[in-house]
C-alpha cells in the first residue's frame, strides 16, 4: 500500500496497516506535519461540525447514529495513541468549551450540550459567571463544556505518529512529491519528482488542504482556508491563573470562530481566519494581535513571539468525504477544522478497510468526486465573507 500525504490521516492510515501486517510506504512531498496537520492549533475536539440529532436527520438512525458514533470517538484515538506509543508529545485533556457570544449562540450550546449527554458525554452547561470564571473573559453569555475534549502539540504529534509508524514497519519517505497515478491491471504505479516510481496494490490519497493536481477535479471539491494563529509571549503566574485556569481548550460560535488555549510554554494561542493567499507580512496577523486584549483585557500589551498559519480543508456539506474513483484507491478529503482527532480515527478506518476489505469499517461511504461549482467564485465569496466579519466586529 502507498500512502500520499504525512499528515495525521496518512500517518495513522500507515501506522494501522503496519500493525495489521502489511508494507506501507508513505510518501510526503515536504516533512512530516508540514501541512495543516504541522501547522494548526492542537485542539482536540470530539465529534464532527454537524450536531449527532441533524447526522440523524441527514442519514437516517442507523447510519446517522453510527457516524455520530464515530465522530464521538475522535479525541478517544489521540490520546489512547499518545498513551499506547508512550509519545513525547505536550497534551492535556481537561476538556473543550465553546463559548456563546450571542443568544442564538447560547441555544446552540444547550442543544448540543442536551445531544451529547443523551448519548453517555460527559458535557455541561455553562452560565455567563462559570463561562467567564473558566474562559477568563466577560465576553460570552455562557456555553457548554464538553469534558472529552483537549489538546496536543501539534506537530510534536505528527511526528509521533510517525515515530510509531516506522516502528511498526511502515517506511516513510519525505521531500517526495508524488507527480503522477496511473493503474494497470490491479498494479497501481505511483511516479515520484525524485524520480523512482513504486507499484502497489493499493493507494491511500490523504493530502486534504494541500491538495494539488494529482487526481483530477479533487482540489475543486473543497475550499482550503488558511487558518491564522499567534502566540503570545509567556503569561506571568498571575496572569496565567486568570486565562483558561482550569486548562480548557476553547472555541467559539462565531460563523468566523476564534479558537485559544494555554500551551505548554504558558502561551496564550489564539486562532482565527486570515486571508486565503499565503501571508506577506506580520501585518497578516495584525487582526488577531488586536483581538487578543479585547476578549482578554488583562492581556493588553502583550507581546507575541510566534506567527503562523495552515490550510483547512473545508467540504460544502461540512462533512469529511471518501472517494474510490478507481479500484484500489481511496482518497480521504475534509477535516472542516477538526482534523487532528478526526483524521486520526478515519486513519484508523482506512487501515481497517484497506486491510481487510471491509466497507463497514468505514464511517461514511464513498461517493463520487464531485467539484464545487464555479469553484474560484466560491474562493473569491470566502474571501469576501471573512474580510466582512473581521471589518464588521472588528475581530469581536
Amino acid at each position: 500500500v502507498v500512502v500520499i500525504g504525512g499528515g495525521f490521516c496518512g500517518l495513522s492510515t500507515a501506522l494501522h496497516l503496519a500493525e495489521a501486517g502489511l508494507k506501507p510506504v508513505l510518501l510526503e512531498a515536504r516533512e512530516i506535519g508540514f501541512g495543516g496537520s504541522g501547522r494548526n492549533g492542537g485542539q482536540v475536539i470530539p465529534g464532527l461540525k454537524h450536531d449527532p440529532d441533524e447526522l440523524v436527520a441527514m442519514f437516517g438512525a442507523e447510519r446517522g447514529e453510527r457516524l455520530a458514533t464515530f465522530g464521538a470517538g475522535t479525541a478517544d484515538a489521540v490520546f489512547d495513541l499518545i498513551a499506547k506509543h508512550r509519545m513525547d508529545v505536550p497534551h492535556t485533556r481537561t476538556g473543550w468549551i465553546q463559548g456563546a457570544h450571542t443568544a442564538d449562540g447560547l441555544v446552540q450550546a444547550e442543544r448540543r450540550a442536551e445531544q451529547w449527554a443523551r448519548r453517555g458525554a460527559p458535557t455541561r452547561l455553562l452560565d455567563k459567571a462559570e463561562a467567564a470564571r473558566l474562559i477568563g473573559s466577560e465576553r460570552y453569555l455562557g456555553g457548554w463544556l464538553d469534558g472529552r475534549g483537549g489538546a496536543v502539540q501539534p506537530l510534536s504529534y505528527a511526528r509521533g505518529l510517525a515515530r510509531a509508524a516506522l516502528a511498526a514497519g511502515a517506511r516513510i519517505h519525505t521531500e517526495t512529491p508524488v507527480t503522477g497515478l496511473s493503474r494497470q491491471g490491479a498494479t497501481w504505479t505511483v511516479r515520484t519528482g525524485r524520480g523512482p516510481s513504486l507499484t502497489a496494490e493499493r493507494v491511500v490519497l490523504c493530502t486534504n488542504g494541500y491538495s494539488g493536481d494529482l487526481w483530477p477535479n479533487l482540489r475543486q471539491t473543497i475550499i482550503a482556508a488558511n487558518s491564522f494563529q499567534v502566540a503570545t509571549t509567556p503569561l506571568s503566574d498571575n496572569l496565567r491563573r486568570s486565562v483558561l485556569p482550569e486548562g480548557q481548550v476553547s472555541s467559539d460560535t462565531r460563523k468566523l470562530l476564534l479558537y485559544f488555549r494555554l500551551d505548554h510554554t504558558g502561551r496564550l494561542l489564539l486562532g482565527g481566519r486570515g486571508p486565503f493567499r499565503e501571508p506577506k507580512g506580520a501585518g497578516d496577523w495584525a487582526h488577531l494581535e488586536r483581538i487578543v486584549p479585547k476578549l482578554f483585557p488583562q492581556l493588553a500589551g502583550i507581546g507575541f513571539d510566534h506567527r503562523w498559519c495552515g490550510r483547512v480543508a473545508v467540504t460544502r456539506d461540512y462533512l469529511p468525504h471518501l472517494h474510490a474513483p478507481e479500484p484500489g484507491l481511496l482518497i480521504d478529503i475534509g477535516c472542516q477544522g477538526r482534523g487532528v482527532g478526526l483524521q486520526t480515527r478515519m486513519g484508523q478506518a482506512i487501515a481497517r478497510f484497506v486491510a481487510r476489505d471491509d466497507a463497514d469499517a468505514l464511517p461514511i461511504a464513498p461517493t463520487p468526486i464531485t467539484p464545487l461549482p464555479l469553484h474560484s467564485l466560491h474562493r473569491l465569496y470566502a474571501s469576501a465573507v471573512v474580510a466582512w466579519y473581521r471589518l464588521r466586529d472588528g475581530g469581536l
